[in-house]
């Protein structure tokens, strides 16, 4: 559902009565509205008695004391003693029914009332069988047929059409957009009319949408300047335009000439890209005229604090993108960013708390603006970064958690020297290192490392760029940050990862030797568990290491013919191998790449399943084995040990290798995840089993 928005409501300025002297309490000042609705009304209190009346008539009279005033009649002369002629509630109901004789008395109103009723019952979806709502709609559709610029423009019966809208079939919803087609724009600055728009749009099919939406084409300006029409607008580029269309509107942005230009419905249609830099290249000779009316709208919206518009973040990056770094057009907009954040005197004297950075954090949440932030982060000075972090500080779980503004969180700790404050501003948050119950902390941690997206920033420290963990897209945008650093950035990858490691070691390793048992029944776990044996590794965390690899080789404790055994999980056979094997495959060499200092893994784990080795030979984490007799992080002394191990066990082996009496591993034939290659012991045999016997 569209999002809606609006410009906020203005605090009241203080009333210039608040200052005035206060008058002196009278008969007068203390009679309620009531009193004058009646008095209005003609309602005859009596004339003035005794004393007034004289004076009127000329007698002589002291006029050093005021008249009294009479006491109305009913009162038996006790002024406290005051009623009217009429209740309150006889007011209301005189009101009540003058309101009604004002509507009666307005253009279409037996049916607008009429189709008001069928609103009230269809609302109540769980309490309208469906044969009676199917006769609602139609008799509904009566009524409104060639009569809906009549409902439209007003606050309760524009609602009427939107829940025709809603129960309608495609057909009744075309015709209602046909009959409106030419309103749109004047819907969308509506107060109500603008819900109207977006139940258009999403209840509608892409045939109505293509009617509408060339609609705001030649008014994008106007439109997202206005305060009603802004959101909306913003709302339909975001989730209902095509690429095209998207297209269309976002070139508007760049002079009043492609405006002009997009009022011809075909000349859109031709419309290819809104890229400023591809625009630029074809016609250099306008890049003045184009870039000051680009600059102005966005100057504009940036001042009003209108910072949350996706267009608007498209078209910043479009900006950025086209201006050539280390001129003075790209200073000024880094610093037209900054702006927007309040300095320390400025935030003292403010009663915000925030301190400004609302363009930073709306900016981190969409497609384009993390990849502006980013580049802003990665251009600016070691001053700037400190600065711009800042405003992120209370929503980097947040943020971990978002597909777009992980990537901020992940330029925040590669691309700043000083790793102290990026560790101490991004880590302390999103591992929870603040959090004193352990329980909670764990929990929180947990949670992190075995999300999709949150574990990015965790482990992006660890592994870097890993195909794995950043998708094509994400490494593009940290191939374009570091090509950046390389310019703006005095420290070393390596100083820096160390730097960062010092945050990050003792909380992952903490986790995995406390919560090992819940990570491994993920492949998301299973992944945390390998790297952070491997590479959370410093010369304060030798003790922790040691206890992580302790608590990760007893998870294979027990007898491996046990159904829900470790050995059956395909994710932690894949785990214990790569340990064993002390490191990670190198594409490039094709080889083993062992980490320093070395894991030693083996060593911790063969104690553990020496029982049961030939179960483990044969089974479907038989790799694990054969990494026992191949790595180089093994003792020679545990390989020889395994190796004979195994001779006693060959025949067991050979039947594996063979496939006979084998079985199939778990859920190799369940039918699940298809298209991926499963392992399958049964005909073909097991393949770590064959290899052993090579070994052997």
């Amino acid at each position: 559902m569209l999002k809606m928005g609006g410009v906020p409501k203005r605090k009241g300025a203080p009333s210039a009565a608040a200052n005035d002297v206060k008058k002196p309490r009278t008969v007068e000042q203390k009679r309620s509205r009531l009193d004058e609705a009646a008095e209005d009304e003609g309602d005859d209190f009596g004339g003035f008695s005794g004393d007034e009346g004289e004076a009127a008539n000329g007698d002589d009279k002291d006029d050093s004391k005021p008249p009294k005033r009479p006491a109305p009649p009913g009162s038996n002369g006790d002024p406290k003693k005051f009623k009217l002629d009429t209740t309150s509630a006889e007011a209301h109901a005189k009101q009540r029914a003058l309101a009604k004789e004002r509507k009666a008395a307005k253009p279409n109103a037996d049916i607008i009332q009429r189709s008001k009723k069928i609103w009230e019952r269809l609302r109540r979806k769980s309490h309208v069988p469906k044969e009676e709502r199917k006769e609602l709609v139609e008799e509904l559709f009566t009524i409104i047929n060639g009569r809906c610029r009549d409902f439209v423009f007003k606050h309760d019966s524009v609602r009427v059409i939107q829940c025709a809208l809603k129960y309608a079939n495609q057909e009744q919803r075309r015709m209602i957009v046909e009959e409106l087609r030419g309103d749109i724009r004047t819907l969308m600055e509506s107060r109500y009319g603008k819900f109207l728009v977006a139940k258009m749009v999403v209840e509608g099919d892409q045939q109505i949408r293509n009617i509408i939406v060339p609609e705001f084409y030649g008014h994008i300006k106007r439109l997202i300047n206005h305060p009603e029409a802004g959101w909306i607008v913003d709302d339909v580029y975001r989730q209902i335009a095509t690429t095209q269309q998207r297209a269309v509107m976002l070139r508007e942005w760049y002079g009043t000439e492609f405006a002009i230009a997009n009022k011809d419905v075909n000349a859109a249609k031709a419309v290819e890209t809104a890229d400023l830099p591809q625009i630029l290249e074809q016609s250099p000779e306008k890049r003045k005229p184009i870039m000051q009316h680009c600059w102005q709208m966005i100057n504009s919206l940036l001042q009003k604090k209108m910072t949350g518009f996706t267009m608007l973040h498209d078209a910043m990056l479009q900006y950025f993108l086209a201006i050539p770094s280390g001129t003075a057009e790209h200073t000024e907009f880094l610093e037209l960013l900054k702006s927007d954040i309040e300095t320390k005197s400025e935030a003292k004297e403010s009663t915000d708390a925030s301190g400004g950075g609302d363009l930073f954090r709306n900016l981190a949440f969409t497609k384009s603006g993390s990849r502006l932030v980013c580049l802003a982060l990665a251009w600016g000075s070691a001053k700037d970064r400190k600065v711009i972090m800042r405003c992120f500080k209370d929503t980097v779980e947040m943020m971990a958690f978002d597909p777009y503004a992980k990537m901020v969180l992940v330029t925040g700790l590669d691309v700043p020297d000083d790793v102290k404050m990026s560790g101490k501003a991004i880590f302390h948050e999103l591992l929870g290192q603040g959090i004193e119950d352990e329980t909670q902390r764990l929990d929180r941690l947990e949670g992190v490392v075995s999300h999709l997206t949150a574990r990015i920033p965790a482990l992006f420290p660890l592994v870097g760029a890993a195909k794995w963990l950043v998708n094509d897209q994400d490494k593009a945008l940290v191939d374009e940050i570091h090509a950046i650093r390389e310019n703006t950035s005095k420290k070393a990858p390596e100083l820096r990862k160390k730097g960062l490691l010092e945050y990050l070691a003792p909380t992952l390793l903490e986790l995995v030797t406390k919560r090992s048992e819940n990570l491994v029944q993920s492949s998301f776990g299973c992944q945390c568990i390998t790297e952070t044996l491997l590479e959370a590794s410093t010369e304060q965390t030798t003790a922790q290491r040691q206890e992580a690899k302790s608590a990760v080789a007893q998870l294979a404790a027990g007898d491996p013919s046990e159904a829900e055994h470790l050995v059956h999980n395909p994710a932690a056979g894949r785990m214990l191998k790569t340990l064993v094997l002390g490191g990670n495959f190198d594409p490039a060499s094709k080889t083993t790449k062992l980490v320093e200092p070395k894991l030693g893994f083996a060593e911790t784990l063969y104690p553990v399943i020496k029982d049961h080795l030939i179960e483990w030979a044969t089974s479907p984490s038989s790799f694990t084995v054969v990494a026992l007799l191949e790595s180089e992080d093994v003792p020679e002394a545990v390989a020889k040990e395994v190796k004979a191990a195994l001779k006693k066990g060959k025949k067991q082996i050979e039947k594996a290798a063979n496939g006979d009496g084998a079985k199939q591993s778990q859920g190799a034939a369940d039918g699940e995840q298809k298209g991926k290659k499963r392992r399958v012991e049964g005909a073909k045999g097991n393949a770590g089993a064959r290899i052993l016997l090579e070994k052997l």
